[in-house]
């Protein structure tokens, strides 16, 4: 997965730029985009495939479950298990018709 650096340079831009121009599309640094679409990603995964925080933490990109576990929870307001939880009960989700490279289906 790409750093924030290479992304830079590939935008041809400084770090202090790119994370400038960044903020103004998204209202967010890069870091804290990254995380929130890495989050967002492993809610799915837990919630189609009934995955553990535990076992979804790695494959998002985080070294620590307890980590993954206290970002979890800042952002959505649950532990990943609550989450998940209340999703199955608020939703029904229909499982993905085609591959997406943006949702991990694993």
């Amino acid at each position: 997965m790409p750093g924030i650096a290479s992304l830079a340079e590939e935008a041809q831009m400084s770090m202090p730029n790119f994370h400038l121009h960044f903020r103004k599309v998204t209202d967010s640094s890069p870091m804290q985009y990254l995380k929130s679409t890495r989050l967002h990603q492993a809610r799915l995964l837990m919630l189609r495939n009934d995955l553990t925080a535990a076992k979804t933490a790695f494959p998002v990109g985080y070294e620590s479950a307890s980590q993954f576990s206290r970002d979890f929870k800042r952002l959505f307001g649950r532990t990943p298990l609550a989450e998940v939880a209340w999703m199955k009960q608020a939703y029904a989700l229909p499982a993905p018709t085609t591959a997406s490279p943006f949702v991990s289906s694993h």
